[in-house]
């Protein structure tokens, strides 16, 4: 098998699947380009604010990438090329596009809220409330892994403390865009300029930002960039989504396509040849395909953590409900070509079969810029380039997830988001939303002290898990609106019995290395141990009561708050 064979056949597949199963699901729901969405409804000018269907999609598909569809393909390419291949496409089509197109439909059905809210309105209060301290946790995972990995990213010190200048370009280049973002946001909120000429001064920006930082780079430790990054997010997290959200993930989504595009082009050109097997076997390096392949592959096939942007973020900006299809479904199949283009990277860097050494992001951008490097543009500023563009994933989806822990904790507190009854001292005080934003980094910052490898294999778990969760949230939601929800089914029930497995397997491993770990690494994997058990306690309560639903007679005379259409 050739890499261009495997890229041309999986791009064609994924364009099929947005205009026949996507149109599908979009006609069989039905959309109203008349309804007035709650961006419009409830433009606070803070979470609520309308946006064009560019920029929603640069913020959706920049920060549902994040680091995992570069991750996990050349993680699980140790099984062989073809069961992640397989993954990848049926799980990016029916597993994750649905999922994601079905939690952003149902949020903007329901006033721009959140899955919690979906569960609270159509499972039950107590649901909610479980849900949201499960989505709590995950955030906390997310937080800690990809804080853990920008900060690698920015070490401008290698092993043996020589200067990584690489490295340190990609710092200076995006604290750069961080300040043009805020710029940016001004001139678009202020301003309103039409599509061209955002998309022109966006990229200008963009440009200025890559050659001042290339020519400054900026020396600094892990340590300083793992602080100064949970800073930038605090702030990041609590800022009106148009001063910095919006805009950096506009900025983000040219370079991130670009980086798309110019991988697609490096692989038509040089044609590599996959030099990894096709199937290795079902046991590979003491690992089971059977769950560790899906959990390995989560973002690019399916992630629970894309509910949690489309309905947290995603919905409070939609335009017109005609933009919600590329919005979701369109990001998800873009997300697993880059998935696609990581397994290509993994298996052209292959040696007889051997997996190349070096960290996911490593590999990814030494072989992307060995694709460029055939048409002839230098390999080293092409490899700082993509190296930027890894990190800008995982800032961006570090951006969107420390505002979804810090609502999901707020939420905690309150009754409801419509709830129009004065909280009390004590729970006006715990919904507080520079409260909620510290407590959540901060647990976020004791698990980020491992690094992200030792945290991968629990936030895979959870993050699968979260999709069960929000594809039975999204399934009782069509049925209680009447709506076909079948589809989700199978996804549904697929995840429950993946992750629950893989939850149990990680429970089972950590309490067999705090038998022989020392004090610090016993402290540390207890912390593991106690979210994993959390985790897979919450996750049985909340599926347990969504299946009830799902199985329940429809309740005849209730009236919800969703619009008809």
């Amino acid at each position: 098998m050739n890499g261009l064979t495997m890229l041309m056949g999986s791009f064609a597949v994924l364009l099929a699947a947005y205009f026949i199963y996507g149109r599908f699901l979009e006609r069989k729901w039905g959309t109203d380009e008349q309804a007035r969405t709650p961006a419009h409804e409830f433009n606070d000018g803070v979470d609520y604010v309308p946006a064009r269907r560019s920029v929603v999609f640069g913020h959706e598909f920049a920060s549902i990438a994040g680091a995992g569809p570069i991750n996990g393909p050349i993680i699980a390419a140790m099984f062989g090329w073809m069961p992640a291949l397989i993954w990848i496409l049926v799980g990016g089509i029916f597993f994750g596009a649905v999922q994601d197109f079905a939690a952003l439909y149902a949020s903007v059905k329901n006033k721009g809220r959140t899955i919690g809210y979906i569960i609270e309105l159509y499972i039950g209060k107590t649901g909610k409330r479980l849900f949201l301290l499960f989505v709590w946790l995950f955030s906390i995972l997310v937080i800690a892994a990809f804080a853990d990995i920008v900060a690698g990213t920015f070490d401008g010190f290698g092993s043996n403390a020589a200067q990584n200048e690489a490295n340190a370009a990609v710092a200076s280049t995006s604290i750069l865009f961080m300040l043009a973002a805020v710029g940016l946001g001004f001139y678009l909120f202020h301003r309103q300029p039409g599509g061209g000429t955002s998309a022109l001064v966006a990229i200008v920006l963009l440009t200025a930002c890559i050659a001042a930082g290339l020519t400054c780079p900026l020396y600094m430790s892990k340590g300083f960039w793992l602080h100064f990054v949970f800073a930038y997010i605090f702030v990041a997290s609590i800022t009106p989504v148009w001063a910095l959200l919006q805009p950096r993930d506009y900025l983000n989504s040219f370079l991130l396509v670009a980086l798309i595009a110019g991988a697609f082009i490096g692989i038509v050109v040089s044609n590599p040849t996959m030099h990894i097997v096709p199937f290795a076997g079902f046991t590979v390096n003491d690992q089971q395909l059977f769950p560790i392949l899906f959990v390995t592959i989560a973002c690019g096939a399916v992630s629970g953590f894309h509910s949690l942007v489309a309905s947290g973020t995603a919905s409070k900006q939609v335009d017109n409900e005609r933009d919600m299809l590329p919005i979701s479904f369109g990001a998800m199949l873009l997300e697993s070509l880059l998935a696609v283009i990581s397994l290509v990277a993994v298996g052209a860097l292959a040696v007889g079969g051997v997996l190349p050494s070096g960290t996911p992001p490593v590999v990814f951008a030494t072989a992307v810029a060995g694709f460029l490097a055939a048409i002839g543009i230098p390999q080293h500023m092409t490899y700082t380039v993509i190296t930027l563009a890894v990190a800008a994933f995982a800032l961006t989806s570090l951006d969107s997830v420390a505002r979804v822990g810090r609502l999901a904790f707020q939420e905690v507190f309150s009754d409801s988001q419509a709830d129009t009854v004065p909280m009390g001292p004590l729970r006006r005080f715990c919904a507080n939303r520079y409260l909620a934003t510290a407590v959540t980094l901060l647990m976020g910052y004791l698990l980020s002290l491992r690094g992200y490898m030792d945290i991968w294999p629990l936030f895979g778990s959870a993050n699968q898990l979260l999709a069960a969760l929000s594809l039975i949230a999204c399934a009782v939601f069509l049925k209680k609106t009447n709506r076909a929800g079948a589809m989700l089914y199978l996804p549904m029930v697929s995840m429950l019995a993946i992750t629950f497995t893989a939850l149990g397997l990680t429970i089972d491993k950590l309490l067999g290395k705090m038998s022989v770990d020392g004090a610090f690494q016993v402290a540390s994997d207890g912390i593991q141990l106690l979210f994993a058990v959390l985790l897979l306690a919450l996750g049985i309560l909340v599926a347990a009561a969504g299946i009830g639903k799902l199985r329940g007679k429809p309740e005849g005379g209730r009236t919800v708050a969703v619009d008809p259409a």
